[in-house]
């Protein structure tokens, strides 16, 4: 347990709590607790821990390095971002730590000072970059998976789908989009969604609603609603845990969505019948890649801003594990036109500096 500004922040231990030793050393990694141990701290998104999407997904990348290297993990799960620069200044403080990894752009103001306040610290942050040289940026391309969300979305709401007492209306050609924050990060998700569905449905409707936090499923699950009693049979959500409400009102009004982060149909397989795809990034690749990077002692490999697209690999459109090989021929090639589209430069995908992040 570690007390961040007078309050308790739980940190569950994988394979070990804290570790001993004297943190990292910059590039170099440190040695935390021996020689052969390496210490990493993960600090959480205001989602939390246990979202089956994009927390989780970060945990699994340093899971896969610990199946190769002595690692010891330890999660802090901190959802006030608010608490973020005392929380990240402790970990950094107590010197046990090779690395701390920071799950979403959340974190970026604190670390901004934490970064150049503690230099031998080595630090890994998702979804943004502070430009020090003891931090690995990480980004993925949110615009691209979205583009290719609304692509999905554009195409199967005008073609004849049914599963499992669920169904659409070929007939109306209208979808939706539940955000988590509505700012600029979401906020390009949203475009690159519409814009998706509009490239290959232009006379498309597109309805936007916004949940203002990243866990309320209730609020979720009511703007879901509301969409589809407007005439939207299918939703894409970027809200972490809180669009477990999406899915929920998918399935009581006998509609169907579309994940984002992880493959949903798999994380959240209770809502398989309705989830029709999923938006993915795949996070876990990423801090894989950087924990083994301080395993190996060579942390100023992975320094610096890395963006991962369909280019590198790092996001994709992926079908619902009860919808693969169910789907008409169309959308496997509408989405495979996109992202040749998108990779030869011919589909401009939209996005902003930060909302790209």
């Amino acid at each position: 347990m570690l007390a961040t500004g007078g309050t308790l922040v739980a940190g569950t231990a994988l394979s070990g709590c804290l570790g001993g030793g004297d943190g990292g050393d910059g590039g170099d990694g440190g040695d935390g607790g021996s020689e052969s141990t390496t210490n990493i701290a993960i600090v959480s998104s205001p989602a939390g821990f246990d979202d089956n999407a994009f927390n989780d997904l970060a945990v699994d990348g340093l899971e896969a390095a610990q199946e190769e290297y002595d690692i010891e993990i330890n999660q802090v799960e901190e959802t006030e971002q608010s608490n973020y620069q005392s929380t990240q200044s402790n970990l950094a403080e107590s010197g046990d730590y090779d690395l701390i990894v920071l799950v979403s752009y959340n974190h970026t103001e604190a670390l901004t000072q934490n970064a150049a306040e503690y230099p031998d610290q080595n630090w890994m942050l998702i979804n943004a970059h502070v430009d020090e040289p003891n931090v690995a940026g990480y980004t993925w391309a949110n615009h691209e998976m979205s583009y290719l969300a609304g692509v999905l979305g554009g195409t199967m709401t005008t073609e004849e789908l049914s599963h499992e007492g669920n169904s659409n209306d070929p007939s109306n050609a209208h979808i939706g989009f539940v955000g988590g924050v509505d700012g600029s990060l979401i906020n390009a998700f949203e475009r690159s969604y519409i814009a998706g569905a509009e490239w290959v449905n232009s006379d498309v409707t597109v309805d936007v609603g916004y949940i203002g936090d990243y866990s309320d499923t209730d609020t979720a699950a009511s703007i879901a609603s509301s969409q589809y009693d407007n005439g939207a049979d299918i939703i894409f959500h970027a809200a972490a845990a809180a669009g477990q409400g999406v899915f929920e009102s998918a399935q009581e009004n006998e509609r169907f969505a579309i994940g984002v982060d992880a493959d949903q149909s798999v994380t959240l397989e209770e809502f398989q019948d309705v989830i029709i795809g999923s938006a993915v990034k795949y996070i876990n690749e990423g801090t894989q890649e950087v924990a083994s990077a301080v395993a190996e002692d060579d942390f100023e490999s992975v320094t610096g801003a890395n963006t991962l697209g369909l280019d590198e690999e790092g996001v994709d459109l992926v079908i619902g594990q009860a919808f693969d090989g169910e789907m008409p021929d169309v959308v496997s090639q509408n989405i495979q036109d996109a992202k040749d589209g998108i990779t030869s430069g011919d589909i401009e995908v939209p996005c902003t500096a930060s909302g790209c992040n």
